[in-house]
């Protein structure tokens, strides 16, 4: 399929774009909801978009960037090419948590309670960002002859952009159910986000295994690796916040809006 959505004059807009930018308006609106569930405004919400969109773009490609080096030090015009993908999520996400920290210090929001609020969202963009892989024939994996096998790149290989996307939406499903589980003031800020390290990095380190553009770190794959630190700060956390008693603050006995 071609990688073009569709264009206007000179003006190419490529399916990579498209989903992107819709995953995350998406992640937008189910946060606002979840938001909503602590009194938080939209307002508040959209500066930190504002914020961690930017930020978590420019560290998704700076972070594919630093991994490729040999490659884009050779051919620097292409390093803003981003339409022709290369973007790395963990650098995204790594981002993203310096925008939630910088904004929530200012709203005086804690950070915990707002990556309880938004990673729900930010795994299903995820999951839809993976489409935009399929149409740049991109993160795909190794040749093999089971059924579900795609033909890709001259051969029937794994489809790991599609591995990855249903692994996503199922944790969509996890999160979600356990963001609306419980009342908030009943859950301990940061289980949401420690079940999501979880979660996606176990699926992650699994699926890169059947990669064959995996970036690397030395011999290893890099993205197993921070895998691996995921899933043991997420376990950390999760025991951290489970031990959190949610005791109410003094003036506090009723929802309050954030103040900005």
């Amino acid at each position: 399929m071609s990688a073009i959505a569709f264009s206007i004059g000179p003006l190419t807009v490529r399916w990579y774009g498209v989903l992107i930018v819709s995953g995350i308006i998406l992640a937008v609106f189910i946060s606002n909801r979840l938001a909503a569930r602590h009194n938080i405004p939209f307002d508040s919400l959209l500066d930190l978009a504002l914020v961690c969109v930017p930020l978590g773009l420019l560290c998704a490609r700076l972070y594919y960037v630093i991994f490729n080096w040999s490659y884009y030090s050779a051919h620097p015009e292409h390093i803003l090419a981003v339409w022709r993908g290369g973007l790395a999520i963990h650098g995204g996400i790594l981002g993203g948590a310096l925008g939630v920290w910088l904004v929530g210090r200012r709203q005086k929001i804690p950070f915990l309670l707002w990556a309880d609020i938004i990673v729900p969202g930010l795994i299903l963009a995820q999951a839809i960002g993976r489409w935009g892989n399929f149409f740049n024939q991109e993160a795909y994996g190794y040749e093999t002859n089971l059924p579900w096998a795609m033909f890709i790149d001259g051969a029937y290989r794994h489809p790991t952009f599609l591995y990855e996307s249903i692994w996503d939406v199922l944790g969509f499903a996890l999160l979600l159910a356990l963001s609306l589980r419980r009342p908030p003031a009943l859950k301990p800020a940061g289980c949401i986000a420690a079940c999501y390290l979880v979660y996606y990095s176990l699926g992650r380190f699994f699926i890169e295994h059947f990669r064959t553009d995996s970036l690397m770190f030395g011999p290893l794959r890099a993205a197993q690796l921070i895998s691996i630190a995921g899933i043991f700060l997420g376990i950390i956390l999760l025991y951290y916040s489970c031990r959190q008693q949610q005791t109410p603050r003094p003036g506090q006995s009723k929802p309050r809006r954030v103040q900005r």
